[in-house]
């Protein structure tokens, strides 16, 4: 992923780019089970471009639901993928299952 998707490792991480950012977050929760794996790799590349055509007014977290179990549960995501749009601590949008460009551009516009 490019550097414009952080990728935390663990919870606490999560939750320190969540502290840091300036700009509402998009938590991208994915997994890597063989039913999900595939899908989740294929969104891999539409969350850097949304990452890079939205620059400085999204910050953008790639999380794996295994890895960083906490905030999955914390912030509810529900199956992978799911996207959720998190400004100052509230989740205020969700979507789960893959999208194509103008469904996310579309999800984006109407919750930033």
């Amino acid at each position: 992923m490019a550097s414009r998707v952080h990728q935390p490792l663990e919870n606490a991480e999560f939750d320190f780019v969540l502290a840091r950012a300036d700009a509402p977050v998009l938590a991208y929760f994915c997994g890597t089970w063989a039913k999900v794996a595939e899908v989740c790799r294929e969104m891999d590349s539409l969350v850097r471009e949304m990452a890079d055509a939205y620059g400085e007014r999204l910050t953008v977290v790639r999380t794996d639901m295994v890895r960083c179990a906490e905030p999955t549960r914390r912030y509810g995501g529900t199956g992978a993928p799911s996207f959720l749009l998190i400004k100052q601590g509230e989740v205020t949008a969700t979507r789960t299952g893959p999208m194509n460009r103008t469904q996310f551009r579309e999800f984006l516009d109407a919750n930033l």
